[in-house]
């Protein structure tokens, strides 16, 4: 495998996820400074977006241009137009148990939202958990249910595919993609971790191994790229749970991006670790770069 030279990007943050490539820029949510920032790939220019008092998770973008916001901890989605003030866009506390999470925004500005489904940071036994789809209008309604704390997800460039990763089930999950935004044909698209099928308990998951994907990104290649959440690296994974590169940077690893002018610049959202009472008062959090060989494709 290729030796990556790794760069940082910008450091003293308090935990960064849902890295973003929009308009030349990156973009990404500080959890507990509770900002979405955009800043320049040479670390410069660091912007304030938005402030979500509620901490703020996924980002993306309607047709229009409008920024898509989740908003974790009130369970609503949200959208900032032309730098102006968080509005009301989708209300998810009807359909999400715990704290919403990652989400991707398809080219109609569809969102799909994923959410813990438990209390995780208390260490209360893991729930299944839905996949929330949100029309352009707002409407919200159940995508999938039964997963195991849906995370990262990538929609293919032809938008029919949409693969979710099952953080806490150590798989990479597919669906076909409808006209509608309805998802059907549930599959296993990597099997990335021997996950105790029937178990609650998140220490029994831990001390089993494997790779526990958080943030993903898809390339032109169709493989993807996906933060292992307790093993501090990014994998590439090719279809069927192949792992063809391995990335390192001797942190926590916990979402990742593909960006840049070519699109062969791979973002990682790094912390020593992803606990809140750890994470909340400290500023040890980077946003991490290196060069790969295959560029982005699809969404986000």
């Amino acid at each position: 495998m290729a030796e990556r030279e790794i760069r940082t990007v910008v450091d003293g943050m308090s935990y960064l996820e849902c890295p973003r490539w929009h308009d030349g820029r990156v973009y990404v949510s500080d959890f507990y400074t509770r900002r979405v920032l955009a800043l320049d790939l040479d670390g410069g220019g660091v912007d304030l977006v938005a402030t979500v008092p509620e901490q703020p998770s996924g980002i993306g973008w309607m047709p229009d241009g409008t920024m898509l916001v989740v908003s974790m901890r009130d369970r609503r989605l949200l959208r900032v137009r032309d730098g102006g003030e968080p509005e009301p866009h989708a209300d998810l506390s009807e359909l999400a148990p715990w704290h919403l999470n990652d989400m991707v925004v398809d080219g109609s500005g569809r969102a799909y939202v994923g959410n813990f489904g438990f209390d995780l940071m208390s260490g209360e036994p893991i729930e299944r958990t839905v996949l929330i789809g949100v029309d352009p209008d707002g409407r919200a309604t159940v995508a999938a249910d039964d997963l195991a704390f849906p995370n990262g997800m990538a929609l293919f460039p032809d938008g029919r595919t949409l693969v979710v990763a099952e953080t806490l089930g150590g798989r990479l999950t597919a669906f076909d993609v409808a006209g509608d935004g309805a998802l059907s044909n549930r599959r296993v698209w990597a099997h990335l971790s021997e996950v105790p099928a029937d178990s609650d308990d998140l220490g029994e998951l831990i001390a089993a191994g494997g790779i526990a994907p958080d943030g993903i990104a898809l390339d032109a290649e169709g493989a993807i790229w996906a933060a292992d959440a307790l093993g501090g690296r990014v994998v590439r994974v090719r279809e069927g749970g192949e792992i063809v590169e391995e990335i390192a940077p001797g942190t926590g690893v916990f979402a990742c991006a593909l960006g840049g002018a070519e699109g062969r610049t791979l973002l990682m959202c790094a912390a020593p670790s992803f606990a809140e009472h750890e994470r909340r008062d400290t500023r040890e959090a980077q946003l991490l770069a290196c060069e790969v060989d295959v560029p982005r494709a699809g969404l986000p």
